[in-house]
């Protein structure tokens, strides 16, 4: 299903470790352990208050960029996100490319016991293997690439996460993605500024999608978000969350990037009033405009999405802010 260069060899090399991990340690003993893992907290409403959110991100690494900061104190860099007013953590678990680790979440889950902060594990999901995997070791969510699974494996991991008590974001980055992705009428959906395949990023990509999606439906902007001005223009997208590693790692003071990035209290309203104009939007990506129509009649948006899709419950039309 992948084309691009990055994928291309990130994808085998997590089938190469997921394989060594289950010889070590069968399914059956990793869903037993699944059932007896502690309670999870609730991702979806730690998102749900009317203001922008940060997702803040343990990133040691990537494969762009290289060392970001690889010998970073997983718990004490926690810690500080929280302290600083991150509604949420991320924490990569992808070893080769990322420098990430299961030890990292488990640690992480330590330190959220007294603030209960919710916990999203990050790492490129390929096998319901890896869903109670990442229930035993602490995670209260899940990341699932569309790019990278089948509409039946995104289907059937969501339901997955559910059962066992953990939230999925779903995470888009083009038109078919996002219609893939809105199919299986998922409460979080992630838009990545980054596209996995070459890791470039462009901003508009959130502007350009964020507009599709709506009603309970939580949004999150991914990538290249670096600056209060950044975070401002994904809230004015409609985003309702942004996922920041990077800008937060490198940062000179990390406590406050922090605070800078968490303090945004803009509604949705507000935010969307002060979105970027269409005219600017079409001037970025090209095929605004120039999809087919969709089911139904729909004229056509931005790659053939036709006029915004504000369901007032996943999956169903409505009104954005019914």
């Amino acid at each position: 299903m992948t084309t691009g260069t990055y994928l291309d060899k990130i994808l085998p090399q997590t089938r190469e470790d997921l394989d060594d991990r289950m010889s070590s340690q069968p399914l059956n003993e990793v869903k037993a352990r699944a059932t007896d893992a502690e309670e999870t907290r609730d991702f979806y409403a730690a998102l749900s208050e009317d203001r922008l959110h940060l997702i803040a991100e343990v990133k040691r690494a990537s494969p762009s960029k290289g060392d970001l900061a690889p010998d970073i104190d997983a718990a004490e860099l926690s810690r500080v996100y929280i302290d600083n007013g991150a509604s949420a953590l991320s924490v990569l678990t992808d070893r080769p490319f990322f420098k990430g680790s299961l030890d990292d979440l488990k640690a992480v889950r330590g330190v959220t016991a007294e603030s209960g902060t919710p916990i999203l594990r990050k790492d490129f999901v390929i096998d319901e293997y890896m869903v109670y995997e990442a229930r035993v070791w602490g995670a209260d969510a899940i990341l699932l690439l569309v790019i990278s699974l089948s509409d039946g494996q995104l289907q059937d991991y969501q339901g997955l996460a559910n059962e066992l008590g953990m939230a999925a974001l779903i995470e888009t980055h083009d038109e078919l993605e996002l219609y893939r992705a809105l199919d299986i009428k998922p409460r979080l959906v992630g838009i990545n500024n980054r596209d996995l395949r070459t890791f470039e990023t462009d901003l508009a990509t959130t502007h350009g999608l964020a507009p599709r999606i709506g009603g309970s439906t939580r949004v999150v902007a991914e990538s290249g978000i670096s600056s209060i001005d950044d975070a401002k223009s994904m809230r004015g997208a409609g985003a309702d969350a942004i996922l920041v590693g990077e800008s937060l790692i490198t940062a000179d003071d990390m406590a406050a990037k922090t605070q800078e990035l968490s303090s945004i209290r803009i509604t949705r309203l507000t935010g969307m009033e002060a979105s970027v104009p269409p005219e600017v939007i079409r001037d970025t990506i090209p095929q605004f405009g120039s999809g087919p129509p969709l089911p139904g009649g729909g004229m056509p948006g931005i790659g053939g999405f036709g006029p915004p899709r504000f369901p007032g419950t996943p999956g169903d039309f409505g009104s954005r802010n019914s």
